[in-house]
């Protein structure tokens, strides 16, 4: 092969890269999920007992489905929570979170997710986060149980930061 022929070959390898790479941002930037999202406390709805302080979430791509960091501050301190997950509807674990261990995720339609969350293998809730039309907030509706076995009927509401 002369050296023409591997230049070649060498920037079609590389402009392949390129366009795979920014197909990956378009279809993270695309999801309207991606980004951090700061509780209204006072738009929320929660159950007597049930609402946090403060809560910061902090969704980004990863992969084909998003990894989820949130802190929750309550009356008894700090949690911090954490998973990846993809939108197969299969169990993923999760780290930190007293209430639940594993979440499956399915995307309903290009704003809206649908969680399943376990404690060791029952489901304890089911959440749907919809982000509004203009991706500026998004509102998570969340029903179950906490650890405490406190009823949750909860309707979040969230805005972009």
């Amino acid at each position: 092969m002369n050296r023409l022929n591997v230049l070649r070959i060498g920037g079609v390898v590389v402009g392949f890269a390129l366009v795979i790479s920014a197909a990956a941002r378009t279809v993270a930037q695309a999801d309207p999920h991606i980004g951090t999202w700061v509780l209204n406390l006072e738009k929320s709805k929660y159950a007597s007992g049930t609402a946090p302080k403060s809560q910061t979430s902090v969704y980004s791509a990863a992969g084909q489905g998003i990894k989820v960091a949130t802190t929750t501050v309550n009356a008894t301190g700090t949690i911090n929570t954490e998973y990846t997950a993809t939108f197969d509807g299969k169990d993923h674990p999760v780290k930190g979170n007293p209430d639940w261990d594993t979440t499956a995720l399915k995307r309903v339609d290009a704003r809206t997710i649908e969680f399943t969350r376990k404690k060791a293998g029952k489901i304890v809730q089911t959440a749907r986060s919809v982000v509004a039309a203009d991706g500026k907030s998004r509102t998570v509706t969340v029903t179950g149980v906490n650890a405490q076995g406190q009823k949750l009927n909860t309707a979040s509401v969230w805005e972009k930061k």
